[in-house]
């Protein structure tokens, strides 16, 4: 068997069972999950998108809303830049699509926030085409099974997706189901610190495993901290204002973070990425991106 064949029939017995998976899951529901799914673990993004996908099942109903309730409804979810670009991605597919996601991958490629990854991803495990659909979890598969490699590059290279789409059989519908398969085993079998190995189905055949499984001789990627970064004080304002119910003046905001300066600095940063507003010439009141107007009065 290829090992696209091994991954699928593993894929078959032990994928998880997750609910952007369920057959006849919209479109919509997919990118959604993907862009969900960026840099979050599993076990958050689950309820979110429940959240999500009832409030807005479908990109016309989340346009309609503000950008503010986007931001609002991510909730704790983290870099929730990606809540403003699902609202633009959103507003785009309405007016450029009739408020239908794109098959087209170049057409999902000009979508606001929409990169590489998801326009491929929602392409494939959407519509069934074949595309490589390249992660780290896909990167690390390849890098071991077919290159010998203990781990792949901090990115994603050309040369990657090319070695990925190699591997795909060239029936649409299974290498759409071995791109998943690939990636439900990066995800919890060829892990990057502890992988389980025997019950990789590609064990016999790893180029990695077959050269001893040497270990990786660059530097060792440490996990980035969050207590104390802008990361953290960014989400701190945020809280705030998603829990507001009018204009927060900025008094309230500087009860969040003792340091005047790493707080002015995280503040400015949500204005410049477009996730808060100063309603005031002077900045002394600020609102979630889109709450003004309509959720607020006109000020005097």
């Amino acid at each position: 068997m290829t090992l696209a064949d091994s991954a699928i029939q593993w894929y078959d017995d032990n994928a998880r069972d997750l609910p952007w998976r369920v057959p006849g899951t919209t479109p919509w529901a997919v990118l959604v999950s993907e862009v969900m799914l960026q840099q979050t673990p599993v076990v958050r993004v689950e309820p979110a998108w429940h959240a999500w996908m009832t409030r807005w099942p479908t990109p016309a109903d989340l346009a309609q809303d503000p950008p503010s309730e986007a931001i609002r409804m991510w909730g704790r979810l983290g870099y929730p830049r990606r809540a403003m670009r699902l609202h633009a991605c959103a507003v785009a597919i309405v007016e450029r699509h009739g408020g239908r996601v794109p098959d087209d991958l170049d057409q999902l490629l000009a979508l606001p926030g929409v990169g590489t990854y998801t326009a491929r991803a929602v392409a494939t495990f959407a519509y069934g085409q074949r595309h490589p659909v390249v992660d780290t979890n896909v990167r690390r598969v390849v890098a071991r099974a077919v290159a010998g490699d203990p781990d792949a590059g901090p990115t994603t290279t050309a040369a990657d997706l090319t070695a990925t789409a190699e591997l795909l059989p060239e029936e649409p519908a299974r290498a759409a189901k071995a791109s998943i398969a690939f990636m439900e085993l990066g995800a919890i079998v060829c892990t990057a610190r502890s992988p389980r190995c025997p019950q990789c189905p590609l064990e016999s055949v790893c180029a990695w495993r077959r050269s001893g499984a040497p270990a990786p001789t660059g530097p060792t990627r440490r996990p980035q901290k969050y207590a104390g970064t802008d990361r953290h004080v960014r989400g701190l304002l945020l809280e705030v204002l998603r829990h507001a119910t009018g204009p927060v003046p900025r008094q309230r905001l500087d009860t969040v973070w003792a340091d005047d300066v790493q707080r002015a600095r995280a503040l400015a940063g949500l204005v410049t990425d477009g996730l808060v507003e100063p309603l005031d010439f002077d900045a002394d009141r600020f609102v979630l991106a889109g709450d003004h107007p309509p959720r607020y009065p006109a000020l005097p």
